[in-house]
This record gives structure tokens, sequence and C-alpha cells, in this order.
């Protein structure tokens, strides 16, 4: 196996990893926690969460550095990434997009793991049927389904890309 075929492995790895684990919890963990008592569900949740945190951040992390690493061992280095002429060509639109989406998810994310998710969980922890704490539940049940859906459109941009832009 060539070392661009184990960067390129690597990053499919991830991606299913991180989505996959998204989808998971947005799709499976949150809707099946839902007859489970509030409190008790507030605390699974975070639980689930944490421990999430943890290898979605590894991944997003080896993500970036291997679709940096990939389009460098492409022949697509800093001195094609500084030509103007690359990014208007069809495939250097479509890694726009696909970076603008990324950035995107790494900001939702830092705010979701380490502000909106863990506040949520403590108005649900402290009163889960105060207007507040239904709010952050309800807004940080909406973040994680944007999310996977960002997430689910850099997957589309990346099989766009390797089909050519």
């Amino acid at each position: 196996m060539s070392f661009y075929t184990a960067t390129v492995w690597v990053h499919v790895l991830c991606a299913c990893v991180w989505v996959g684990g998204m989808a998971f919890l947005v799709l499976v963990a949150v809707p099946g926690l839902r007859g489970v008592e509030p409190r008790e569900r507030a605390r699974l949740i975070e639980g689930l969460g944490v421990r999430f945190r943890t290898v979605g951040w590894v991944c997003l992390g080896l993500l970036v550095a291997t679709g940096t690493l990939s389009l460098y061992l492409r022949g697509l280095g800093p001195s094609v990434w500084l030509n103007p002429a690359f990014w208007a060509a069809r495939f250097g639109r479509t890694l726009a997009i696909k970076l603008g989406l990324v950035a995107g998810i790494l900001a939702l994310e830092v705010h979701h793991d380490f502000w909106a998710g863990p506040r949520a969980t403590r108005l649900l922890q402290e009163d889960p049927e105060s207007p507040e704490a239904t709010t952050a539940r309800k807004k940080a049940r909406l973040h994680g389904r944007f999310s996977l859906v960002v997430a689910l459109a850099v997957v589309a941009l990346a099989v766009l890309l390797v089909r050519g832009g």
C-alpha cells in the first residue's frame, strides 16, 4: 500500500467514524432516550456526547491533516493553492465549497461541544421543565441535525472531488 493510499484510507475511515457517530447520536441514541426521565436522559446524553466528543475531535483533526496531505501528495500543494486559476476551475470551486463547509462544521462543533451542549445538559439537570431548559434542548437537537446534514454535504462534495471535481 502506498503512502498516498494509506492517507486516503485513514481519511475515509475517520469520515465514516465521525459521520456515522453523528448519525447514531441524532437518529438512534437521542430519539431512543425519549421515554427516559428527563434528568436521567440528560445524564445519558451527556455521557454519550462527552465520550463521542473525544473520538469526534480526533477524527476531525485527522480529517484536516489527511485531507491536506492527500492534496499535497496528488501534486496540489501550496504553489497550486496560491494560483487563482486553480480556484476558478471546477475542481477548485468544489474544493473551496467543501473547505468552507468544513470550516463551518469546525465552528459549529466548537460551539456545541464547549458551550451549547454543556449548557443544555446543565439546565436539563437543574430543572428539565423550565422554559430555558426546553429551549436549550431544542437548540442542541437542531444543532445536531444541522451538523449531520452539513457533514453529509461534505461527504457528497468529497465524492464529487474524487470523480473529477
